[in-house]
């Protein structure tokens, strides 16, 4: 079994710092999924809402726990609350059906998945219910991430999450809301690949104290499986020559090379597959280290390339101006 450090959060708990995304894990198979990869070794799921397929990835855990490979308190599960909910009395409900879902009593980690408030949509109505609403059109409403946060932290008052986080907020909405929170969040979860280095949201996160988790660690690649022109449009890194020279010193996969770039700077990383080999690879991202001078190469790369950008793809939701 791989041995995955752990990063200590601000509370006192602690994060694997390799896990498993649940983003574009059909749910068909989410279910055996989950259940492998328990088996294999990763015990950080991160999942959400607007993945639409919780229910599934809990019976992986059930199954999981059923035939004894692993407790609850093994585990580290992570989830999030979908744009349109973010009206304060509609909080606790869908994190109460969220965690009926996966069948459990408490999230490890829950999350603001966008610093976005969306019209609220029944989720027995539309589920997973997205950006659209079904004449096309995006809806916002007057929720303040204010507002929202303070919902978030009742719902460590009231045990069903053990620590908060934010995902997808820039500098400038993280010391807003620092100023504020009774409970900081715990871990900022951003895009970050060595076409989108974002050091300085990186250093804000560090000086603050928040664990920062990475997601699309692979850049390009996360994308192309939605047909997105930005992915095919840019080289992948997988075959780029520093990524593809730095692996072959160290006798690595490409793939590896990327994700210790980011642990070995304390940065968690979520990779997904659907290879047995290369999940057991993915999970072995700590038990080499590359030196300064190459770990500075890759960050060389930055193009300040931002792959999931709403602006994109909806045409509104300014996010990252």
């Amino acid at each position: 079994m791989v041995n995955v450090p752990n990063v200590k959060l601000n509370n006192g708990k602690e994060m694997p710092l390799v896990g498993f995304g649940l983003w574009k894990v059909p749910k068909e198979s989410a279910a055996d999924v989950v259940y492998n990869a328990i088996k294999t070794g990763y015990r950080l799921f991160d999942g959400a809402f607007d993945y639409g397929n919780e229910k599934e990835c809990g019976q992986g855990v059930k199954r999981a726990i059923d035939e004894g490979l692993v407790k609850r308190e093994d585990l580290f599960i992570v989830s999030k609350l979908w744009n349109t909910f973010h009206e304060k009395e509609r909080v606790e409900p869908i994190v109460r059906q969220q965690l009926e879902w996966w069948g459990l009593e408490y999230f490890d980690l829950f999350h603001i998945h966008f610093p976005v408030a969306l019209a609220y949509v029944d989720p027995a109505e539309s589920y997973p219910s997205g950006w659209q609403f079904t004449d096309g059109t995006v809806k916002t409403v007057n929720a303040p991430i204010q507002q929202t946060w303070e919902a978030m932290e009742s719902l460590v008052d009231l045990g069903l999450a053990k620590s908060i986080g934010i995902s997808n907020f820039q500098g400038s909405l993280i010391l807003d809301l620092l100023r504020y929170a009774r409970i900081r969040p715990a871990v900022l979860q951003v895009e970050l690949h060595p076409y989108l280095v974002q050091p300085i949201l990186v250093q804000l996160a560090n000086g603050e104290g928040i664990a920062v988790t990475a997601y699309s660690s692979f850049g390009p690649q996360s994308f192309l499986e939605l047909e997105w022109k930005k992915a095919y449009d840019t080289p992948t890194l997988f075959e780029h020559p520093v990524v593809k020279e730095i692996a072959a010193k160290y006798g690595k996969t490409p793939a590896q090379v990327l994700l210790r770039w980011s642990t070995q700077r304390g940065i968690a990383v979520i990779p997904k597959s659907n290879s047995q080999h290369r999940l057991v690879e993915n999970l072995d991202v700590c038990s080499f280290d590359m030196e300064e001078k190459e770990l500075e190469s890759i960050s060389a790369l930055d193009r300040n390339l931002r792959f999931n950008n709403p602006t994109d793809y909806l045409g509104t939701l300014h996010i990252f101006a």
